[in-house]
């Protein structure tokens, strides 16, 4: 089933999480509190990464860019400053690092689309092919990680006049169709404190099994050695109009079998979401419930 959407325009958002991490053992702490290997990353690099639990269950994600090893900034969509500043103080002791919570002073703009990610080049030198950030007026453009089409992202103390001109705004909606769409999971809605990285497919762009030691380390090896989920987060399409929000039961017959997460409406009709499924008694060749016995009004996602 095709679901791809062509995007254009601008979508403006607050970060629900931008700090600063400065001192001089700013990279050392930041090591050891993620999954991520900052050490290997470049000057101006950006990368995703994951902050665990000691049982390695997913507590909060964000993507870091480092200006030096002794100054980081730290962006998450969706999981909020005031988790991120009592994590990392709660395990300063010693270090040098100061923490610094930028969250409700700053504003971010997504262009999507080959118009406007063409503008935002033309006015800023930004090249859409670069794995590192670039510092323009104060603030920071990347490569966005809301789905799976070209879109560059700037997050700044004040977004220029540039990006307030004439051009399509794009809903939040329509973002988060083209997240789930490009299989990228939300924390903590689609995979959270109960859940592994392994089962939402995250261990590729978040993990890394040869750097040193971090909270939740041990799990991740034994996940690796063993090889092994008993659920797995997948992309479903369902008919009809969306359930509100929140996890829902998905059944098979009488037996359930899951959880419907998160979930965006179609432009054609239906919504598309992720759904955390037991893998044990799942039956690949059917479809989900939303109530024991009930109609089949939702499949995985065939792409």
């Amino acid at each position: 089933m095709n679901i791809s959407e062509k995007v254009t325009g601008y979508f403006e958002f607050r970060p629900a999480a931008w700090l600063r991490i400065t001192g001089e053992d700013a990279l050392d702490f930041l090591q050891s509190q993620v999954t991520q290997d900052l050490r290997s990353l470049e000057a101006q690099g950006v990368t995703y990464g994951l902050w665990l639990s000691q049982k390695g269950r997913v507590l909060a994600d964000s993507l870091f860019f480092k200006v030096s090893d002794r100054e980081f900034f730290i962006l998450s969509y969706h999981c909020p400053g005031a988790f991120f500043l009592e994590r990392m103080e709660s395990y300063i002791v010693a270090d040098d690092v100061v923490v610094t919570d930028l969250s409700t002073g700053w504003e971010g703009m997504t262009a999507w689309g080959e118009v406007a990610v063409q503008r935002v080049v033309d006015a800023t030198g930004f090249s859409l092919q670069s794995e590192k950030f670039h510092r323009w007026q104060g603030g920071f453009l990347f490569r966005g990680r809301r789905g799976a089409h070209p879109h560059v992202e700037w997050i700044a103390e004040k977004l220029s006049p540039l990006f307030n001109g004439p051009g399509t705004k794009v809903d939040a909606e329509t973002v988060e169709r083209q997240r789930i769409v490009a299989g990228l999971p939300s924390v903590p809605e689609d995979v959270g404190p109960g859940e592994l990285p392994n089962e939402a497919g995250l261990e590729d762009p978040a993990i890394s099994y040869v750097k040193g030691c971090y909270l939740g380390q041990e799990t991740m090896a034994r996940l690796k050695a063993m090889g092994q989920i008993r659920r797995k987060l997948m992309r479903v399409v369902g008919d009809g109009i969306r359930p509100p929000r929140g996890p829902r039961p998905l059944y098979q017959g009488t037996k359930r079998v899951g959880e419907l997460r998160s979930t965006a409406s179609l432009p054609m009709g239906g919504y598309v979401g992720f759904a955390l499924v037991t893998l044990l008694g799942f039956d690949p060749t059917r479809g989900f419930s939303l109530e024991p016995s009930g109609s089949e009004t939702l499949r995985v996602l065939q792409t």
